[in-house]
């Protein structure tokens, strides 16, 4: 979901997924390819993956650390893709690690032709080793799998695999990507599997906090794209015990004591669908699916459902992988969906003649849509994946789906009809929009594109050292006007609450004076004409007061922002600034407090109780105890609270908000996209039970000063 980080100081703007089922219990055979050391290829050698991490996870960030475990989960479901694993586990542990298990064949152990090792230690050591190079090791995989685990051992400080195999069970611990000693036998054992257990290497992640949720949301939805396949995520870093890490799925008994999570579908994307839009008002009721396989491309596997909103949600996945840039597949179904409605509608007496085709965005209206390919021989676009580059995925998405989407609509003429119709409506209103964005931009371009005029504009027209603050009514507008650095800071003041745009069209949006004058200083226009190239400022300021209301009004700009101005967000464009809570003052020093916690410790610290301080009108006041000889002498504190950034004085709102070399800001990132899009759903859409739920559930981690 959309999230946020500190940056403090002068900061510097960084670019840069519940349900359960039934338990399966019956185990997978190897199957007749013959996965032995043979299968396993090598390219290259492992050392430049600690010098440059980044070309290899993308960052060192939170979202690098979550791919390390994203990678070996990776092998294990690839062993199902295989038909050879229906279980997997894993399992966060104390003192920073993560521990990967599966039922399938298990890593060969015999020794490699050409590195003259076992295969285990070519594949956890040496960079571009795995058995999806060649030979009969997988059908469909991942992508350049061997990357993956060789990856992940070099930027971890320890790892060990243990591997049941052919009644025996083996051993090999590393250190930053190096074997500590060869591949050892250390038992017998009935079962078959991999356990990879791994602790990620300070010295290249500065932070080492895994997030429980986020890793539930990525197995979860992994769940839904295997049919079939059984997975549980434990969070056991509070476990205290001995822990036998040799022991395949050792955690399964434990799981009732601790956070845990575990995930079966039967209904692969028909059950995505079904639990994606549980939030949202289906407008037919029949689910569109089809799975085939075509020449060229393993499986094609394509669920939809429109539903009334006005924004698409569309997951496209390669090879169990979500491609967040899209790709062929994407094209392929876009040039797909698009021809067959129109085709559809034009037959059928749908549309009136001579009224203009469908869209691309005309038909994307409302749709949930998850598309997934599986193909043998696959190709990304850089190392994380992001987009598929396949050309052959293309034509056999179009293919697939345009024959098979149009027999569901002759097979479906009710549902059919629903989503002409929404799309009709969709067509009708993208003409009244154009519109209405038309007449702001001519009006524009008629005053010479003058700036609205509550815009107090910097003087710079740099945009990378340029900032907008979009402040909380007149009154900080005015403070902020005063106490900014002119040459490189810009003042927009916002009129009260802003329009909930989450349900509202473009044409709607653009009536409103607070919208239209934030979307004209941005300068990068809206919609299908919206070019991020021509942004004004590198550092868009969300500052409103640290209340209930100003909460209210950052959710809605927010949300503005989230459905409208996303690449703003993904590039790191979008921050909130941290004003003070509390000013005090210390004989003749000022100190500025933006928690409850900070002042309290503060207080702690000077000998002053917050329940000794005696209320004033505008500030607290501690009591001055030199009149009582035994008692310690407590230093003259005053205390004020801070109702909103109006009530700063310009000095006071530079020193605390403003000045680049001091302020505190969170810079705002989507960490999960489809999380995000749930959570605006929920608080900013019209499901009115499904907001009190949230609210209700969530209500005692709330920090409200009413």
């Amino acid at each position: 979901m959309a999230k946020t980080k500190n940056l403090k100081g002068q900061e510097e703007a960084t670019k840069k997924q519940n349900g359960s089922g039934p338990a399966r219990t019956e185990t997978v055979r190897s199957g007749g390819h013959h996965y032995d050391a043979s299968a396993i290829t090598v390219l290259e050698g492992l050392e430049p993956v600690r010098k440059r991490p980044g070309m290899y996870i993308g960052t060192t960030g939170p979202d690098g650390l979550h791919h390390l475990i994203t990678e070996i989960f990776d092998n294990s479901r690839d062993e199902a893709m295989g038909g050879f694993c229906n279980d997997i586990e894993i399992v966060l542990l104390p003192g920073n690690r993560v521990r990967v298990t599966d039922n399938g064949r298990g890593v060969p152990v015999d020794i490699h032709k050409q590195t003259k090792v076992s295969a285990l230690e070519t594949i956890m050591t040496t960079l571009h080793a795995g058995g999806k190079f060649g030979g009969e090791g997988y059908k469909v995989s991942g992508g350049l799998h061997g990357v993956g685990a060789s990856v992940v051992n070099a930027l971890s400080i320890f790892c060990e695999v243990v591997v049941h195999r052919d009644g025996g069970v083996y051993y090999q611990e590393y250190k930053q990507g190096k074997a500590k000693a060869r591949v050892k036998k250390i038992g017998t054992s009935k079962s078959h599997g991999t356990i990879v257990t791994f602790e990620a290497d300070p010295e290249i992640f500065p932070i080492i906090e895994y997030d429980f949720s986020r890793v539930v949301s990525h197995m979860r939805q992994q769940a839904y794209l295997v049919k079939g396949l059984r997975i549980s995520v434990i969070d056991a870093r509070s476990f205290k015990e001995n822990i036998d890490l040799a022991d395949v799925f050792y955690f399964r008994e434990l799981a009732f004591e601790v956070p845990s999570q575990t995930f079966y579908f039967e209904g692969g994307l028909l059950s995505f669908i079904a639990f994606y839009n549980k939030l949202q008002k289906p407008l037919h009721k029949n689910i569109f699916y089809i799975e085939k396989k075509v020449e060229g491309v393993e499986s094609v596997e394509i669920a939809l459902q429109y539903v009334d909103d006005i924004s698409a949600r569309i997951l496209p996945f390669a090879n169990n992988i979500y491609t967040a840039e899209g790709g062929t597949h994407l094209t392929g179904f876009k040039t797909a969906l698009t021809r067959t409605l129109n085709t559809y509608a034009k037959q059928n007496g749908l549309v009136k003649d001579g009224e203009d085709s469908f869209t691309g965005d005309d038909v994307l209206e409302g749709i949930t849509a998850v598309i997934s390919v599986k193909i043998r021989e696959i190709q990304f676009e850089g190392q994380t994946k992001a987009k598929l580059g396949s050309v052959e995925a293309q034509s056999a998405v179009t293919t697939v789906f345009g024959e098979s989407f149009a027999a569901f609509l002759e097979e479906k003429p009710d549902d059919a009809r629903a989503i002409i119709g929404k799309v009709v409506l969709a067509m009708k209103a993208r003409k009244a929009a154009k519109a209405a964005k038309d007449s702001v931009l001519r009006k524009g371009a008629l005053e010479g594109m003058t700036l609205p005029g509550k815009l107090a504009d910097c003087q710079s027209k740099d945009p990378a050292e340029s900032e907008l603050f979009i402040v909380e009514g007149d009154s900080a507008g005015g403070s902020s006007k005063m106490g900014r650095d002119r040459r490189i800071q810009a003042i927009l003041p916002l009129r009260g609450k802003i329009l909930n745009i989450e349900r509202a069209r473009l044409d709607r949006m653009l009536s409103s004076e607070q919208i239209k004058n934030l979307v004209i200083a941005l300068g990068t226009a809206i919609g299908d004409t919206f070019e991020i190239g021509k942004l004004r400022y590198h550092k868009i300021i969300i500052a409103t007061d640290a209340d209930v209301d100003g909460a209210h009004i950052r959710t809605l700009i927010l949300t503005l922002l989230y459905r409208y101005f996303k690449p703003l967000i993904e590039g790191g464009f979008i921050y909130i600034a941290q004003s003070p809570l509390y000013k005090i003052k210390k004989g003749q020093e000022f100190l500025y407090f933006y928690s409850d916690d900070e002042k309290n410790k503060f207080l702690k610290k000077e000998g002053v109780a917050a329940a000794d301080l005696e209320e004033n009108e505008e500030e607290k006041t501690a009591p001055d105890s030199s009149e009582a000889p035994e008692a310690k002498k407590l230093p003259k504190l005053s205390i004020q609270r801070y109702k909103g950034l109006g009530e700063m004085n310009p000095d006071e709102l530079w020193e605390t908000t403003m000045d680049p070399a001091r302020r505190i800001l969170k810079q705002v990132h989507i960490e999960d996209m489809q999380e995000a899009d749930k959570i605006f759903d929920m608080l900013m859409g019209t499901d009115v039970p499904a907001r009190k739920s949230f609210i209700q559930s969530n209500a005692k981690l709330a920090n409200l000063d009413i």
